[in-house]
Parts: structure tokens; sequence; C-alpha cells
């Protein structure tokens, strides 16, 4: 699976007082690019490196009887 930044880094610089919205910004990125960014905040936001980490663990108890 590909793990390259597909975010382009930009910098712009705003009065605070007409700062436009991110919403905005997001409305008028394609679903893909969209679909894209929010795959990879995903990622960054469960530190995942490997698939099988993604799983959920397994707890046993064993009782003596």
């Amino acid at each position: 699976m590909d793990r390259t930044r597909t975010i382009e880094k930009v910098y712009r610089k705003f009065d605070i007082h007409s700062q436009p919205s991110d919403f905005a910004y997001w409305q008028t990125q394609s679903y893909e690019k969209r679909l894209a960014a929010l795959e990879e905040i995903r990622r960054e936001y469960h530190g995942e490196k490997d698939a099988s980490e993604s799983r959920l663990q397994r707890v046993y108890r064993i009782i003596k009887r």
C-alpha cells in the first residue's frame, strides 16, 4: 500500500477577520482527495504501521476447576 503523503502543503496568510473556512476549502476538493485526506488522518491517529495491528486483541482467562 502506498504510504506517501498526499496532502499538499500550502501556506497562505490572512487577516484574522477575513479568514476563509476549512469547510469551504474541502467542498472545492474532489471526493477522492477528501477520502484520501481522511484516510491519512485516520492512519496518523491510530498509528497504524502494520495491517495486523489494526485487529482487536484477544483475551483469554484460564480458570482452575
